[in-house]
């Protein structure tokens, strides 16, 4: 099975994380409590910048640089 996206809008954040576990800083920085919620994964990365009125291109860039894709 290939490797997720980063930048796959469907993306749960709880395989993000698993993936990229570089990214966890990046939600820890921003003070997100997505690591370790029961909710992430049912949560995407657009669901966290909605829920905590964060520009979602400007966290994606973030997340990537962070996992070096």
């Amino acid at each position: 099975m290939p490797r997720p996206r980063l930048d796959d809008p469907e993306l749960p954040l709880s395989e993000l994380m698993t993936q990229w576990p570089e990214t966890i800083a990046v939600f820890n920085r921003h003070k997100l409590l997505c690591v370790g919620c029961l909710i992430s994964p049912f949560h995407t990365i657009m669901d966290a910048c909605h829920e905590y009125d964060l520009d979602e291109a400007a966290f994606l860039a973030e997340l990537m640089r962070s996992a070096g894709v």
